[in-house]
């Protein structure tokens, strides 16, 4: 947004929809510190009208739900590398135990291991995020993306084809 010429600065946030759209409740309005009130009003009026509830954070990575989400489907994934769960047993416990709609793995092939991938590499290679253990690439994501193995869009990832 930087780039935008600076007349134009105060009509310009994010909008982010979620996946999939016409069953996801949730749009996230993400506000630069140039985005008028106005612009956040008009945002927020169009979710409404969309049938979305809006949330609003600043323009930071990962806005708020994959912010959080991430980092908690790569600690299921590291609890498997440490071999002390099973992956269907991590995504049972997740869907019963805590009434997510599916388990961490299931979610990882949903949106895609190579979508997984592009966001943890890029949050890695920005300041306050390398360092942190949250959001570190992960060994065994980047094989399943390596052997073309993405989820749900090629059939393979954490599950085959007939899981999914």
């Amino acid at each position: 947004m930087s780039k935008l010429p600076q007349e134009r600065k105060s009509q310009t946030a994010g909008l982010h929809f979620f996946n999939p759209v016409p069953a996801m409740k949730l749009a996230e309005i993400i506000r630069s510190s140039d985005s008028s009130e106005e612009t956040l009003k008009r945002l927020s009026d169009l979710c409404k009208k969309v049938g979305k509830v809006a949330v609003f954070c600043k323009d930071t990575p990962g806005f708020i739900v994959n912010r959080l989400l991430l980092p908690y489907c790569m600690e299921a994934v590291r609890l498997v590398e440490r071999g002390e769960a099973s992956k269907e047993d991590v995504d049972i416990a997740m869907k019963l135990g805590a009434g997510y709609p599916m388990g961490p793995f299931e979610l990882l092939d949903y949106i895609g291991l190579d979508t997984v991938k592009f966001i943890l590499d890029g949050w890695n290679k920005r300041p306050g995020f390398a360092e942190n253990p949250l959001y570190q690439p992960n060994e065994t994501v980047n094989r399943l993306v390596s052997e073309g193995k993405l989820g749900n869009k090629t059939g393979e990832g954490f599950y085959s084809k007939s899981k999914m």
